[in-house]
């Protein structure tokens, strides 16, 4: 599949960054689009935003390679060049400041290449569709491919999402590069990441890499361990409060609610989530308290609380497990209290 509408949201996304990091002074920029296809993510960053000068694409597959030519050539002036290249190698012309890995499947076997293009601090994106295996259905793959136990479930998804995170830090830690996400994020049936990588230091900080088990003080996680996988930020809050719905975006009504779940959950960035049904279940509720009415008290009680992306009715908080249940129930009890209205 040469060129895939579904992923027209993240493409979206990237213009949408793109454009913020240029209005924060970034550019022009030289980039790279590893596995370019008919080249349609790029050829957008390069039409709709100013963040680049120049913005190199390859592709091996000829049918793709006759398409993409003919479209960049309309983006010459702009900067765009087309080349016939292996991604498994580094194309001449690095160090990029951007480097997009877009796979069919797995960037496994193309993420040292990706990381070894790059800059110091230069900005990594790259997309993962393999989620039988990141989120947990063949557990084997994963653990073979990524060195990672997966989650599976309604956890599944997000736990990919970390485990390929961890596993890139841990390509980036063998070049000497340390990885951080910007933006990282879970979508129909695939992830995506934005990660900046800097040279690293030796007096710095472990990185947030590690095992999920019980006991654990957040959503509950049965079993374990999980992982490696990414415990640390998913999102630059700074970042993410400033991005908005570029112009031309395709489905600027899905992303609008992303950008508002990002700007929400930033501000409580932790791993994994809660659902209001899961917590009645839990507590034996009549009623799942309302999502709305449970934050208000999580945020009054002095917690940061905000709904997550990755499920309709998920949401993440700093608050400690038992202070979470506790709302729950009151919350629950609450609702059950209010007097009916007689039509």
């Amino acid at each position: 599949m040469f060129y895939n509408a579904a992923m027209a949201v993240d493409r979206d996304l990237g213009v949408a960054l793109a454009r913020e990091l240029r209005e924060e002074g970034e550019g022009p920029l030289r980039g790279w689009e590893m596995l370019a296809a008919t080249g349609v993510r790029g050829l957008r960053l390069v039409r709709e935003t100013d963040l680049f000068g120049e913005m190199w694409f390859t592709e091996q597959n000829p049918e793709a390679l006759e398409v993409l030519r003919r479209n960049a050539a309309r983006y010459a002036s702009r900067g765009a060049h087309v080349r016939s290249h292996d991604a498994h190698h580094v194309l001449k012309g690095a160090p990029f400041d951007f480097v997009d890995l877009d796979p069919y499947g797995t960037p496994v076997p193309f993420l040292p290449t990706a990381i070894a293009a790059l800059r110091s601090g230069g900005l990594l994106g790259v997309t993962a569709t393999d989620m039988m295996v990141l989120a947990g259905v063949l557990r084997g793959t994963c653990e073979a491919r990524y060195g990672a136990r997966p989650l599976r479930g309604r956890f599944g998804p997000e736990g990919g999402l970390r485990i390929l995170l961890a596993h890139v830090a841990k390509i980036a830690a063998a070049q000497r590069r340390r990885a951080r996400p910007i933006l990282a994020y879970v979508h129909d049936h695939h992830v995506r990441a934005y990660l900046r990588l800097d040279e690293a230091s030796e007096d710095e900080s472990p990185l947030p890499v590690g095992l999920l088990s019980e006991p654990w003080d957040g959503p509950a996680v049965i079993g374990g361990p999980f992982g490696p996988m990414w415990l640390g930020r998913l999102f630059d809050p700074a970042l993410v409060a400033r991005m908005g719905t570029p112009p031309g975006a395709a489905r600027a009504k899905e992303l609008e609610r992303m950008l508002g779940a990002f700007r929400g959950e930033s501000r409580a960035d932790r791993p994994l989530f809660y659902e209001p049904n899961e917590l009645a279940s839990t507590l034996h509720l009549p009623n799942p308290p309302a999502i709305d009415a449970l934050l208000d008290r999580l945020e009054s009680g002095g917690w940061s609380a905000g709904r997550s992306h990755v499920r309709a009715a998920a949401f993440r908080t700093t608050a400690p497990r038992v202070d979470v249940l506790l709302a729950a129930k009151a919350v629950s009890e609450g609702q059950a209290q209010k007097p009916r209205v007689r039509a």
